[in-house]
């Protein structure tokens, strides 16, 4: 039987591949194919699209890859379990809806490396722009016209008022809009939802596409290989309903995020050679960056007990699930709400250019697992480094597309990263004692009284932490030997007809979630891939100097 031709094919239906393939089939004479592991997102799937559900597919075999990092062995030999979508949609369908840009300084340290100059903020702010539609309205930094719909977290009731007040009291500043003006300090939290529902990139791309008649959708395809003659992508092959299948295309483009892309690089001959012919796979193309430089962000809960009866603790409670989720059907109540309402970006130390540590405030005590310290109430900061210097890798574990990877954080590995960790629970423990909390605190419940030392503090987050689930930088954009993508177009070095657009192209981890500049990439590289000009550089005038509130 001949395999079926197409113009493009999209490898991974998350995230970057729902933009890509928007834009890409918007022009009717090119005809897009998105190959996609995961499932369907049924529109019934209340665990998807209830906000306040966003815990209950982490660790759901139906919705989650369940990854796990190699022993890490700066945290005790622990192997960090690592969530990611398995589903249409990617992890956009089932992350904690946090919408955050990044600081303006990222980028630009982007365009101080070789063959990124056109990645500076000023690049960037254009596609951010475009790509939102942000409730508070249009300015010089935000959108008002794109797909991705943006509410500003309400951030009401007692509890939020004294975390906003407290964070005043311990010497930090307020925010207008931390995706604005200036991300250094507090505010509402803006975040991926629409009238109470997630606004997942599917609903924000794919959904508008799916009537043209150019745009395929498969999922449960899972592709195995990428097909060459000589140095020239020219298909794939997949796995679907038990049958291998095959699809040639003009075009690949791979956007399976920074775990599943360098994966299947690898399994296709592309990587490292050491690595590749110690697994007995024949290399196609040398090229050692593939898989290297791995990032992410490591966060830990500071939790109190809360004297007083006005946490959301009540609504996590399996006894109040049915009434919560007949009120969503309904539009209204708690679950309308993914309740990471507020926070903020602050600088570990006076030596720091720019806010380094971000903070999340939720009103009860929990872990992502369901888990509570106290069965009272209760409420917590997330808190983390945005910036660590640690780096990992992702390798294959065999020549079997089925087996997962092997992922090497080395959190906490270098003299930074624990420098920054000490500050950080220094930083959070700061905002929690001051005299805003004071009628509401019931003492502190995690860390705890005990964990006091630099040592004891680094020991308790070796032992705690958990990912924020934010993988990037494994295939990165650049012009130098390491590098795996080229910027200006996104091709991979060294082969034709085979581009990667996803989380992995980024040289460093941004400031904050990783969702918002992964959609940017994907806006601005699908210019590229379109032929079109880049939009105009914006630069606003009123913007302040690097690291002023």
């Amino acid at each position: 039987m001949t395999a079926p031709c197409r113009d493009v094919v999209i490898i991974g239906g998350g995230s970057a591949g729902c933009a890509i393939a928007h834009r890409l089939s918007e022009d009717p004479s090119r005809t897009v194919t998105v190959l996609e592991a995961g499932r369907r997102d049924a529109w019934w799937d209340v665990l998807i699209h209830m906000p306040a559900a966003l815990s209950l597919p982490i660790g759901n075999r139906l919705y989650d890859w369940r990854y796990y990092s190699e022993p890490e062995p700066f945290m005790n030999g622990r192997r960090v379990y690592h969530a990611r979508g398995k589903i249409l949609g990617g992890s956009s369908s089932i992350n904690g809806m946090v919408f955050q840009r990044g600081n303006p300084a990222d980028f630009d340290e982007w365009a101080q490396r070789p063959g990124l100059e056109n990645w500076s903020h000023a690049d960037c702010l254009p596609y951010f722009k475009r790509m939102e539609s942000c409730a508070t309205g249009q300015d010089e930094y935000r959108g008002r016209d794109g797909p991705l719909a943006l509410e500003r977290g309400r951030a009401e009731g007692p509890l939020f008022r004294a975390f906003f007040e407290a964070a005043e009291q311990a010497g930090f500043g307020r925010s207008d809009d931390t995706n604005g003006r200036s991300q250094e300090g507090f505010s509402p939290f803006d975040r991926n939802i629409l009238n109470g529902r997630r606004w997942s990139a599917v609903r924000a791309y794919l959904d508008p596409a799916r009537k043209r008649r150019n745009l395929e959708i498969h999922c449960r395809a899972w592709v195995t290989r990428i097909l060459f003659e000589g140095r020239r992508a020219v298909g794939v092959e997949y796995v679907q309903r038990g049958r291998m299948r095959r699809i040639l295309s003009d075009e690949i483009i791979c956007s399976g995020g920074a775990i599943n892309s360098p994966q299947l690089l690898q399994l296709s001959g592309i990587g490292p050679a050491p690595v590749l012919e110690a697994l007995g796979i024949r290399v196609h193309h040398d090229l050692p960056g593939v898989g290297e430089n791995l990032q992410d962000h490591l966060e830990v809960y500071v939790q109190h007990a809360c004297k007083k009866p006005v946490s959301l603790t009540p609504n996590i409670l399996w006894r109040w699930r049915p009434w919560i989720g007949a009120q969503w059907l309904a539009g209204a109540g708690p679950g309308m709400s993914n309740h990471f309402e507020a926070g903020g970006f602050v600088r570990s130390g006076d030596d720091q250019p720019y806010p380094n540590l971000m903070i999340h405030f939720l009103p009860m005590a929990v872990r992502y697992d369901g888990t509570r310290p106290t069965r009272g109430h209760g409420y917590q900061l997330h808190i983390g480094p945005m910036k660590s210097d640690a780096r990992g890798h992702l390798r294959l574990r065999s020549s079997d597309p089925r087996d997962p990877p092997r992922m090497q954080f080395n959190y906490l590995s270098t003299g930074q990263d624990r420098r920054e960790w000490v500050q950080a629970i220094e930083c959070a423990r700061h905002i929690l004692a001051q005299d805003a909390f004071q009628e509401f605190d019931g003492g502190e419940l995690s860390p705890g009284d005990p964990v006091q030392t630099a040592d004891q503090v680094l020991d308790w987050v070796a032992r705690d932490a958990e990912t924020a689930l934010h993988p990037s930088c494994t295939c990165r954009m650049g012009a130098d030997p390491m590098a795996v993508v080229d910027p200006t177009s996104m091709r991979v070095h060294g082969l034709e007809g085979l581009r990667v657009v996803d989380a992995s192209v980024m040289p460093t981890i941004p400031n904050g979630n990783i969702y918002a500049p992964v959609m940017m990439i994907a806006e601005k590289a699908a210019d590229m891939i379109l032929g079109r000009p880049a939009l105009p550089r914006a630069a606003p005038e009123s913007a302040p100097p690097l690291g002023a509130p």
